[in-house]
């Protein structure tokens, strides 16, 4: 994803695309698998904690990311796959690997959708999976 294609999202999403949001949301758009804020501060190490911070609270209130808690002890946040609407039935599975410690997107195991007592409603799902990656098995 190119620049101009990240301030097209951001100003779909209906955010002012600041000099760190579009460095955030252009790591998050390379990135080979979901990051934590450590390791989006490790690639933008000359911005400061709290901005990259605040910047991905914005870009998860308007729905352009999605975060989970995979088990390492800090949040993972990937962009939505969708460029309209990131909703639950966009979610996919995520792995876990308890041996290197790197999580994976299962892009094509869709999260299982369940019935909810009347009255309740669903706004987001984590389901992670959890065990040795194949490249740790060998």
């Amino acid at each position: 994803m190119n620049m101009n294609d990240i301030v097209k999202r951001l100003d779909s999403k209906g955010i002012r695309p600041t000099a760190v949001r579009l460095l955030v949301a252009q790591v998050l758009a390379e990135a080979t698998s979901p990051l934590s804020l450590a390791d989006i501060e490790t690639v933008l190490d000359t911005a400061p904690k709290s901005t990259i911070f605040r910047a991905l609270n914005i870009f998860l209130e308007h729905r352009l990311v999605h975060c989970f808690e995979d088990g390492s002890g800090s949040l993972k946040y990937e962009l939505c796959d969708n460029d309209e609407e990131c909703n639950v039935g966009d979610m996919h599975t995520h792995f876990y690997c308890e041996k290197c410690q790197r999580t994976f997107c299962l892009r094509n195991t869709q999260v299982p959708i369940i019935e909810l007592p009347d009255g309740f409603t669903m706004t987001s799902v984590n389901y992670m999976v959890k065990g040795v990656c194949d490249e740790c098995r060998e």
